[in-house]
């Protein structure tokens, strides 16, 4: 299965291609197959950005819903949220420059066919719509990191709304591989661990709040890695 996005889109990629230099994959377990779930780090926008240009298999990937709701609500949630907010820029800057980014960021998250996230009961669409995408052999891409203070690299916490969709896809009969992964800007690297079965997860006692906290904790171990002896490899 292909990754179904719009010729205009792919070409929208293959642009911006040209300016954000693939990553080397490195890949300690198995690579990704089916019925797959890959949480993250954020590394800014470089994560979900590195994933949708450079991930070959067909993905979707979870974001906040104000990116989808339209040029004026991604407008506000640039400037107010994630250069002021996130990013620590001055107000004046945030606005500024947000005007100049918002078209371009509205654009290509339509053409991302984004999952929006919500922060209250809306959250089951976002379960539904990734249950559904999972039965037609797409991979979810969930970036999971506290970031309301910014982007660290250390993470801090994760929250655990891919626990509640892993356990959802369970009870379906559908049994997660999940891979903790951390992109390493300094290098430009992405470390994909060995994969674990949600239901060893089950097994060992790690659900909710539990299980992602030892995403959190095994991803903060990807990222001090010494990647020295690995071989990268084509992730397709």
């Amino acid at each position: 299965m292909k990754n179904n996005r719009k010729w205009w889109f792919r070409g929208l990629k293959n642009f911006l291609k040209i300016f954000i230099h693939k990553p080397k994959f490195i890949f300690l377990g198995d690579k990704p197959q089916k019925n797959c779930l890959i949480l993250s780090n954020h590394a800014g926008a470089k994560g979900p950005l590195k994933a949708e240009l450079y991930f070959k298999q067909p993905l979707r990937i979870w974001g906040t819903y104000e990116m989808n709701s339209g040029l004026k609500m991604v407008y506000k949630y640039l400037s107010e949220t994630y250069y002021y907010q996130k990013h620590h820029w001055k107000k004046f800057f945030a606005k500024s420059f947000s005007l100049i980014a918002a078209p371009f960021a509205n654009l290509f998250y339509k053409g991302l066919r984004l999952i929006p996230t919500y922060r209250d009961t809306r959250l089951r669409n976002t379960i539904k719509e990734s249950v559904n995408a999972i039965k037609e052999g797409q991979k979810i891409v969930i970036f999971p990191e506290d970031s309301s203070q910014g982007y660290f690299d250390t993470l801090t916490k994760y929250f655990s709304g891919f626990a509640f969709l892993a356990k959802t896809c369970y009870k379906e009969g559908i049994d997660l591989d999940i891979f903790a992964t951390y992109y390493k800007k300094s290098e430009n690297v992405y470390i994909f661990d060995k994969p674990i079965k949600y239901s060893k997860c089950v097994d060992l006692g790690l659900t909710g709040d539990k299980l992602a906290d030892e995403m959190c904790r095994r991803t903060n171990e990807l990222s001090m890695l010494d990647l020295t002896g690995y071989i990268p490899q084509r992730f397709d």
